[in-house]
């Protein structure tokens, strides 16, 4: 349960490096609390949504996994990322992230900030 927890928590925080370095990718709230709320909303879904569906899109798309030597990764983090946005959107979250290429650059920060974030967080393991 506390690596769950790690894991959420270095999701939100992934989140919120990008959408203060991305202006269209957008959290909107009325006070800084509800934001928060809000972020670890979406970082839930967005761990939901990478647990889930991920792996499935990942084995689909094996073939241009390897023609592109991994970097079709890129692209399924992007769908992952807009997947996420479409869930938020339909739960009524102040979350949206718009465009394709947007949430290209998005996953590539997410991922490397995430990465960051679990290595210097403790593990519950």
């Amino acid at each position: 349960m506390k690596n769950f927890v790690v894991k959420t928590i270095a999701n939100a925080g992934a989140l919120a490096v990008a959408v203060w370095l991305l202006d269209k990718i957008t959290l909107t709230g009325d006070s800084t609390g509800k934001k928060i709320g809000t972020l670890l909303l979406v970082a839930l879904i967005f761990g939901v949504v990478n647990f889930l569906v991920k792996p499935v899109v990942k084995l689909l798309s094996l073939p241009l996994l390897i023609l592109t030597l991994g970097l079709f990764t890129l692209i399924v983090n992007a769908l992952m990322l807009l997947l996420t946005s479409w869930f938020a959107d339909k739960l009524d979250l102040s979350f949206h992230v718009e465009g394709f290429w947007t949430a290209v650059l998005g996953g590539l920060i997410i991922s490397i900030v995430s990465w960051a974030l679990n290595l210097a967080l403790p593990d519950g393991d």
